[in-house]
């Protein structure tokens, strides 16, 4: 320690952070001039609708793996891609690159995207999600549920990790820096126990607008995290009958009496037969009178008259305010006599008799 002050303090905040704009340099020919000893090789199986895909974008694959002198062959008879090094190699971690590769372009990743994991700060995660549901439509409707409207969900996801996620089938591939691609597992394991993909953005927005500010990098972050419960809705049915379970005893139940030990107790069982057979006969009578009693009652009920209800009588009282005006019914009445009905005219007109009348008398 000879040359430094140990009496200063350094700040651990400090030796935790990384600077701005720092990187981390490149591997190059000179850190391993010597090459690889060995011969490293990877294979993948691809579907048979990539088949068209890959052999428009083989050529651009070979040229990508070239700079890293990574030897790479399409076998379209077996339906696999091979990558192995060559003598030309000094990137030992180059062949891994390439077995990412050729895996994300098995997946359906675009070329586009898939050479981006050739970078140093690039890495890639595919999630198996296929046995993780057990039925079938319950697994498409929450990958669907991942993808969202129009892939809002997906698109957002993407924008908050700095990921670029493909779902296809029953894998779910993904391709950014470590820290975004723990992020993107997370969600897409948790859509699919059932947990909306929503929560986890809504924390990663969060998370985002926190990591801005340098003061709460040392700090906890929970109580600026919300804390979303799962409600199970469906409440599970409910039996009609419910059976109460007994207490468990260790001494079995006690043993039911018998008919004899029952006379026995009452002392039945000294009497003669015919003493038993007159008080089997008594008792048979009084059910028998009993029995007779509640049927005379049932028929006697459809004999009784029902309660009338009381009447109440309606008095029409007339009104004390309106009198009525008798001299002016009598003056109607004197009217009424006064004219006659289908009078002559004043007037009258003088009948005449007919022709034929006059000659009659005439005649006569």
């Amino acid at each position: 320690a000879r040359g430094f002050d140990l009496s200063v303090t350094v700040d651990e905040s400090q030796l935790f952070a990384v600077p701005d704009g720092w990187k981390e340099p490149a591997f190059t020919k000179d850190d391993n001039p010597k090459g690889l000893l060995e011969e490293s090789s990877f294979a993948t199986l691809f579907p048979k609708y990539r088949e068209a895909y890959l052999k428009e974008c083989w050529p651009l694959v070979q040229k990508a793996l070239g700079d890293s002198h990574i030897k790479a062959t399409l076998d379209l008879i077996e339906g696999s891609i091979t990558v192995c090094t060559t003598k030309k190699t000094f990137d030992p971690y180059a062949v891994v690159r390439a077995r990412d590769l050729i895996k994300l372009l098995a997946r359906s990743v675009p070329f586009e995207q898939a050479v981006r994991i050739l970078e140093d700060d690039m890495a890639c995660d595919i999630i198996k999600i296929g046995t993780l549901v057990r039925t079938r439509e319950r697994f498409v409707k929450r990958r669907q549920r991942l993808i969202g409207p129009k892939g809002s969900t997906l698109k957002a996801l993407e924008l908050l990790t700095n990921c670029y996620v493909m779902v296809q089938g029953n894998t779910v591939s993904a391709l950014g820096p470590f820290n975004g691609l723990k992020e993107v597992r997370k969600v897409v394991l948790d859509t699919m126990k059932n947990i909306h993909p929503i929560y986890n953005i809504k924390t990663l927005m969060i998370k985002r607008e926190l990591s801005k500010d340098p003061e709460l990098r040392l700090q906890s972050w929970e109580r600026f995290l919300p804390n979303f419960r799962h409600k199970n809705l469906t409440k599970r049915k409910e039996p009609k009958k419910k059976t109460t379970k007994k207490e468990y005893t260790p001494f079995p139940p006690q043993q039911p009496e018998s008919q004899i030990d029952k006379e026995l107790a009452t002392g039945e069982f000294f009497l003669r037969e015919s003493v038993k057979k007159r008080k089997k006969m008594e008792e048979i009578k009084v059910k028998q009178a009993e029995v007779l009693s509640k049927r005379q009652e049932e028929r006697n009920r459809a004999f009784i008259p029902p309660k009338e209800k009381p009447v109440m009588k309606k008095t029409n009282k007339a009104p004390s305010e309106a009198k009525i005006n008798i001299e002016a019914i009598k003056a109607k009445v004197r009217k009424a006599k006064t004219k006659k009905l289908g009078a002559p005219s004043v007037n009258p007109v003088p009948q005449t008799k007919p022709a034929y009348d006059k000659k009659k008398k005439n005649k006569g």
